[in-house]
Order: C-alpha cells, then sequence, then structure tokens
C-alpha cells in the first residue's frame, strides 16, 4: 500500500501537466504571446527542477573514480542541452506575422519608379535539368524588370547555353575563391558599375524555384529604410531522406518545417531572424556599408545577419511560401549540409562573432550563445544517450542513481510540459522518436564539425550539397548504417544479460532503481536505433522529377478523346488515371490546362491507368515547370499527423 501511495504522489504533478495540455492548451491562442510565455516558461521552470534534482540526489560526491566522471560528464551535457533549450523556448514565447505589413506596404516605392531588382541564381555543380526550374520560375516572376543572373562558378559551357536559350544572363568568374559569397560579391561588385545597379538582390540556390510573387511580397518589408534583409522560408516539393526512406511524408514534415514555421517567425519578433542563404533579399546599399557578404564562415548567411546587425540594418522574415526547393534526396548529402552549417557556425564564433565578446547587441550575443549551445550540446548529448546504458549492462557504470518514484516525479513533468508545449505552438510537428532519428542520423558528424570548427585553426574543408543524381535503385549506406546495427546490437544484448543473469546487478542498490530505469531507457534505444538503422537504407525515388498532381486532363489517342484525371506530372512524363483499354507504344497527345496538347506516348500500364512520356516543345516544357513550381501553394506536408505516421511507419517496418 506504501508502494501505491508513493506512486501515486509521484504522478501527481505529471498527470497535472497532462491535464492541462490536453483540457487548456486547446482553448488557448497559439499566437498570444502572453499565453505562449505563460505555457513555454513553465517548461522551463520544469526542466530546471528537473536539473536541480539530477546535480543535488541522482550523481555522486565529485571524485576521479570512472563511474563517478560518467555520471557527473552525463550530467553536465544533459545540463548543457537543457540551458540550449531554455533559451530556445524563452525565444519561442514570442513571434510575428509580417504579412499584414506586407499587404500594406505592396508598392511603398510609389509615385516614384519601381526599385531595380537583380535575382543571382547561384550554381556550381547542379544538374541542368535542376537549374533549368529555377531559371524558368525566376523568368515567371511578376515583377517584368527584374534582371535574372545565372552565377556559374562551374564555368559550364552547357549552362551558358541553357541561359541563352531560356533568356538570362549568364556570368562566371576566373576563380572561385569564397565559394557562394565570392561569386555573389565578384557580380555584385560589377554590377555596382553599371547605370542601372541594381537597388536590391534577390538570392536563390540552383535548386529554389521561386513563386511568381516571391519578389513582390519580400520587396514590400524593404518600406522600412533600416531593413537590410528580408528573409523567406525555404519549402520543399520533394520528401527529404528521412520521409521518403521510412516511407512517411504523407505524416511527418520535413525535418526542417519547425525552423522555418516557427523559430524563425520568434526570432523575427525578437529582432534576430537571421539570413538563410536562398530565398532572401537584400538591400544594396546594406551591402555596400558592410564590404559584400561576409566570407569568414561556410555559413555566410547567418555572418551576415551579424555584420549588418553590427552596423545598424535589420533582418527581419516574412513567413509566406515564396519559393520551394529539392530537399537532399541521399542520407549522405543531408548529413553533409548539416555538417557544414555546424562547422559555419563555429567559425563565426572563434573568428567573428563571440558571444561573451564585444561587437554584438544583448539580444544577438544570445541568439549566438543559442546557435552555439545548440549544436555543441543536443547532438553530443544524443551520442552519450546510446552509450551510458551500454556502460551500465557491460561494466556496472550507473550514470544514474535515482529511484522511479523520483523519475516520475521530476522527469515525467518537465517532459510532458515541453513536449505538449511545443507541440501545441506547433501543430503536432514534434514527434519525440522521428525528432530525435533526424538527431541521431547527423550526431557524430556534427559533434566532429563541433570540435574541428572551435578548436582548430586551419580551414576547414567542405563540401557542397549535391542535388539530383541517380535515385532509382535501393541503396544501402553501409558507413552510415553500420555504427547503428552495432550499437542496436550491444543495446538488445545488454538487456538479455539483464534478464539471463540479473544477479550481476546487485550494485543497484547503490544505483537505486537503476536496472527498472535503465532497461526503460534502452528499450527506447533499441527502437530507436532501429529505426535509425531502417532509415539508412534508401528507398528508390521512382517518377523523378513527377510530382503529385491533380487535376482533369484529355487524352488524344487515334483522333478519340478521352476524358481521364493527372495523378503525377513532371516536363517527361505525366501518370493519367481513369483510362482502360489503351495499347502500349499509342501514340497521341494529352491536353494539359494552362500547357495545350503536348505529344505524349504510352509507356506502362498501372493499377488505375497509363503512364505517358511526353515530347513538349520548348514552350510547352517551360510551362509544365511554371504550372508545378511557381504557383502560391505550400509543397509537401505542412502539420504533423501522429496517427498517420504509426501507420506508415509500421508498414514501412513490415515491409522490410
Amino acid at each position: 500500500m506504501f508502494a501505491l501511495d508513493q506512486y501515486a504522489s509521484s504522478l501527481a504533478l505529471g498527470a497535472i501537466a497532462l491535464g492541462l495540455a490536453l483540457c487548456v492548451l486547446p482553448l488557448l491562442d497559439r499566437n498570444d504571446s502572453r499565453a505562449r510565455a505563460v505555457v513555454l516558461l513553465l517548461s522551463v521552470l520544469l526542466a530546471w527542477r528537473y536539473m536541480i534534482w539530477r546535480f543535488t540526489s541522482t550523481i555522486p560526491e565529485f571524485d576521479f573514480e570512472i563511474g563517478t566522471l560518467a555520471a557527473w560528464a552525463f550530467a553536465t551535457l544533459e545540463a548543457v542541452t537543457v540551458a540550449s533549450s531554455t533559451l530556445a523556448l524563452v525565444i519561442l514565447t514570442r513571434t510575428k506575422d509580417r504579412s499584414p505589413e506586407a499587404d500594406r506596404h505592396g508598392r511603398w516605392w510609389q509615385p516614384g519608379p519601381a526599385p531595380r531588382i537583380d535575382v543571382y541564381i547561384a550554381t556550381y555543380n547542379e544538374e541542368l535539368a535542376v537549374l533549368e526550374r529555377t531559371i524558368v520560375g525566376a523568368k515567371e516572376l511578376d515583377y517584368p524588370t527584374a534582371r535574372v543572373f545565372v552565377l556559374d562558378d562551374g564555368h559550364r559551357a552547357e549552362v551558358a547555353q541553357a541561359c541563352a536559350r531560356l533568356g538570362v544572363e549568364y556570368r562566371t568568374r576566373p576563380d572561385n575563391l569564397h565559394a557562394k559569397a565570392g561569386n555573389i560579391n565578384y557580380t555584385l561588385l560589377q554590377r555596382m558599375k553599371d547605370p542601372d545597379a541594381p537597388d536590391f538582390i534577390a538570392v536563390l540556390d540552383a535548386d529554389f524555384v521561386p513563386h511568381r510573387n516571391f519578389v513582390t511580397r519580400a520587396l514590400a518589408l524593404f518600406h522600412d529604410r533600416s531593413v537590410g534583409l528580408v528573409q523567406t522560408p525555404q519549402h520543399f516539393f520533394n520528401p527529404d531522406p528521412i520521409q521518403h526512406n521510412l516511407n512517411i511524408s504523407a505524416g511527418y514534415p520535413d525535418e526542417q518545417r519547425f525552423f522555418f514555421d516557427h523559430v524563425q517567425p520568434a526570432r523575427d519578433a525578437w529582432g534576430i531572424a537571421f539570413c538563410c542563404g536562398t530565398s532572401s533579399m537584400i538591400r544594396t546599399e546594406a551591402l555596400a556599408a558592410i564590404g559584400g557578404v561576409p566570407t569568414e564562415s561556410v555559413t555566410e548567411d547567418f555572418l551576415l545577419t551579424l555584420r549588418l546587425d553590427e552596423h545598424g540594418w535589420r533582418t527581419v522574415y516574412l513567413n509566406e511560401a515564396l519559393t520551394e526547393g529539392l530537399a537532399p534526396e541521399g542520407l549522405e548529402e543531408y548529413i553533409v549540409q548539416r555538417g557544414r552549417w555546424c562547422l559555419g557556425m563555429m567559425q563565426i564564433v572563434r573568428k567573428a562573432y563571440n558571444p561573451f565578446g564585444a561587437g554584438l547587441r544583448l539580444v544577438q550575443r544570445l541568439s549566438v550563445l543559442d546557435s552555439l549551445l545548440y549544436w555543441t550540446g543536443t547532438f553530443a548529448f544524443r551520442l552519450a544517450s546510446l552509450v551510458c546504458p551500454l556502460l551500465y549492462w557491460y561494466f556496472g557504470i550507473a550514470v544514474v542513481h535515482a529511484t522511479v518514484p523520483d523519475v516520475l516525479s521530476y522527469y515525467l513533468p518537465y517532459y510532458i510540459a515541453v513536449l505538449s508545449g511545443l507541440n501545441w505552438i506547433s501543430r503536432g510537428l514534434v514527434i519525440p522518436l522521428l525528432n530525435d532519428v533526424s538527431q541521431l542520423l547527423a550526431a557524430w558528424p556534427i559533434a566532429r564539425a563541433a570540435v574541428m570548427g572551435l578548436l582548430t585553426k586551419r580551414p576547414q574543408k567542405f563540401r557542397v550539397t549535391a542535388k539530383g543524381g541517380e535515385r532509382g535503385r535501393t541503396v544501402i549506406r553501409w558507413p552510415l548504417l553500420r555504427p547503428f546495427a552495432i550499437l542496436w546490437a550491444l543495446t538488445l544484448g545488454g538487456l538479455l544479460i539483464a534478464f539471463i543473469d540479473p544477479a550481476r546487478f546487485s550494485y543497484d542498490q547503490v544505483a537505486g532503481d537503476g536496472m527498472l530505469i535503465v532497461m526503460v531507457w534502452t528499450i527506447y534505444n533499441v527502437v530507436l536505433l532501429l529505426i535509425a538503422t531502417l532509415a539508412c537504407i534508401e528507398r528508390p525515388r521512382e517518377n523523378r522529377p513527377q510530382r503529385e498532381f491533380a487535376e482533369g486532363a484529355e487524352l488524344i489517342i487515334n483522333d478519340r478523346r478521352l476524358a481521364g484525371w493527372i495523378s503525377e506530372l513532371g516536363p517527361e512524363q505525366v501518370r493519367v488515371r481513369g483510362l482502360t483499354g489503351l495499347g502500349l507504344g499509342a501514340v497521341g497527345a494529352i491536353e494539359i490546362c494552362g500547357v495545350g496538347a503536348v505529344g505524349a506516348t504510352i509507356i506502362q500500364e498501372t493499377q488505375d491507368g497509363y503512364k505517358l512520356r511526353l515530347t513538349p516543345a520548348p514552350q510547352q516544357r517551360r510551362g509544365i515547370i511554371s504550372k508545378l513550381h511557381t504557383h502560391a501553394a505550400i509543397p509537401g506536408t505542412a502539420h504533423g499527423n501522429l496517427a498517420l505516421v504509426v501507420k506508415q511507419l509500421a508498414r514501412s517496418l513490415t515491409m522490410r
């Protein structure tokens, strides 16, 4: 009876937190700063209540014995992650929506002349088909006087020919010094000497297609003379590797959705939104004042924001889907990209803006500190969380000395509060297991990049994120999969040892309910590592670069007009449903709204119709690309659906 009473009292605070999450949060306005502050600061209080308990009750007095050092190291690393999440939660207590401001100031320059706009598409080694999408989108902008430049650091004749064919200007330079930043600086310096020098430049990566209203919407926020840069979100028209390899893209948004939809608007409310490179617009006067795009870091975009801020220019954020890009399709490219982001941040801290040094406003110092703690703490803690249970099973080292009632009393309320608070403001984007998988997959490269970036003064090599390429077959990424598979086997082995020889764990008298606590922890890691391992098996990406598309169409075969529905569309292929009785190889045309009658050949029968190979004329090809990518719409999945994710993930696991 005493034990039951003890457990009931331990669960009381967690039950209250859960009750408030289920009954009160749905009634609150997630855009109300007062409501956000109460909910998220309560999470902060519970987080530090938990950490105080960790340091005062769950680790032994400090000495140089190996078990004690392990316990202190893990608790310290956990405290760094809680400090990081504290800053993040404080930032999230506010949010800013600048769409009404953009509506009010859509033509702020009138009755004077419209500002001169250059659109810079920076490219290095992207496939021509990838670059073509972006060029076509830039030519469709509803700002007819914008000049479009392709800045080719790959020095490719085929790109120059494509630019001439598509009616945009091609620029290159004698060297590739300072990569993308140097590429932009070189062309801008030349353009500033011209009579029609731009007032603003819009920056696009080679794989980001602008919607037609990208320039006009971003330009509206420059009505404020203090604004030096406007950043817009990055949306993706293809699933990222985690979504695709686990087959969960219908219910789980891309990994960057929380950042672009919620973190950036919150940072904007505090005046610390930052440039993310592509999908941004910059005032050339501001760039000239700071000497161009900074080159001291491989993440020149974040550094650009800090340099502008130091000179009195603001960066603001317009949370509208104004571009759509190609997410990394391979897991290796995904990891390389994030490792480069981490390395760039460490270079900024070491070379340019130490958060504890001079040169930054207080709020910008906190912004840099937030990023520093995230990159240095989160991923190292994720790795340590896998290793610590193994120390217990194989070496008898317990890093947490606690009882189950205490864990329920201190950890559970904190966990419920943070999880429910973040899901309340983000409409279900935070799914614990999958968020942990996304961190784990890149944890070791990021942890290594953090150390190298902070401690090594020599220049660090980095790779450009590859896009496109052949993706038509299953590929097992053994160098990535093997460590997870080994850790999974060792973790599962620890569980088996506990069941086979429980007498080994007599030291639980020191660790409290150590065996039970570590067992639950281990079961979680077994599932986490299994999903991470499966994510390293890259499924074929069929029908690239087609997109799912729903629209009525008319197929013309042998002078017959047949009504059907387009379900997938791309410049080379289309999939139609609702048709039967047609032979393979039949030649005709398909009438696509806004494009016209496009030559088509039936190449494959499907369960509900046919796949057709298209032979569009050049203007029709551009029309298809424009139809797919330039309209004002949000591509991909915008909100999380836990039930659908569980269903999709279960199907993916059973199909393997």
